[in-house]
C-alpha cells in the first residue's frame, strides 16, 4: 500500500497541506482533515477516496461559499454552479446539505431576500416573482407563502408606473395606457391592478399637469 511520506503545508494557502505517498504528490487536504494523517502511515485505495472526497466536499464549500459572498442565492443555483466547476453529484449533494445545515443556504430566506430587493428596485407582480422564483429552484410553497405575505399587487404597480410616466409626456391617453399598460403587464402585475393603477396616474396627472396628454384623445 502506498505510504505517506510527507505532509507539506502549502505556502500560499496554509490552512491546507500537500500529501505526498511514496515521495510523490497525491493530493491536498485541508488541514483538519490532515491531521489524521502521519508519516510512515500506508493509506489504502479506500482510505484515499475517502480522503479525496473529503477535500472536494470543502472544496465545493469554499466554491459555494464565495459566490454566496456576492449575494445570496438558492440551492438549485449553487447545484448548477458547482456542476458547471464538475464536481461530482455526491460531492454537490453533500456540500448542499453541510451548507443549509450551517445556515449559508435556506431558500426561504433567498427568496424574500429576492423579493424584497425586486420591491425596491424593480417591483414586478406575483407572477414575473413566481417565474422568476422558480427559475431559481424555489418550491412553490415557499413562493405562495412569501408572494402573499409581501407582494401588493396595486402597490408595485403603481411604483413601477412612476418611473414610466416622464416619457409619456405629450402621448395620448390612449397612447398612455397602452404602452404603460403593456410595460405593467410585462412586469408580471394582474389585469386589475394594471386597469386600477392606471386610472389612478391618469387621474392625479390631469389633477397636477393638465397640460400633460396630448390633445388629440379617441381613447375613450
Amino acid at each position: 500500500m502506498p505510504k505517506v511520506t510527507l505532509l507539506e503545508r502549502q505556502k500560499k494557502n496554509p490552512e491546507r497541506v500537500n500529501v505526498y505517498l511514496d515521495d510523490e504528490f497525491a493530493f491536498g487536504l485541508n488541514i483538519m482533515d490532515a491531521l489524521q494523517l502521519k508519516k510512515g502511515q500506508e493509506l489504502d485505495e479506500a482510505l484515499i477516496a475517502e480522503l479525496q472526497h473529503k477535500d472536494a466536499i470543502v472544496k465545493a464549500i469554499d466554491v459555494a461559499v464565495n459566490l454566496l459572498s456576492y449575494r445570496p442565492r438558492s440551492k438549485h443555483e449553487i447545484r448548477q454552479k458547482l456542476g458547471k466547476k464538475n464536481y461530482e453529484e455526491f460531492v454537490i449533494e453533500t456540500a448542499i446539505e453541510r451548507m443549509v445545515t450551517m445556515g449559508y443556504l435556506d431558500d426561504h430566506a433567498f427568496a424574500r431576500f429576492w423579493i424584497e430587493s425586486r420591491n425596491r428596485s424593480k417591483p414586478r407582480g406575483k407572477r414575473a416573482l413566481s417565474y422568476e422564483l422558480r427559475n431559481k429552484g424555489v418550491s412553490d410553497a415557499i413562493i405562495r407563502d412569501l408572494l402573499d405575505d409581501m407582494v401588493d399587487e396595486n402597490a408595485g404597480a403603481y411604483e413601477a408606473a412612476q418611473k414610466r410616466i416622464r416619457r409619456m409626456r405629450g402621448k395620448t391617453q390612449y397612447e398612455f395606457k397602452q404602452k404603460v399598460g403593456a410595460f405593467l403587464q410585462r412586469r408580471g402585475f394582474n389585469y386589475e391592478a394594471v386597469n386600477q393603477v392606471l386610472e389612478t396616474v391618469i387621474e392625479e396627472i390631469q389633477e397636477t399637469e393638465p397640460d400633460f396628454f396630448a390633445e388629440s384623445d379617441d381613447w375613450t
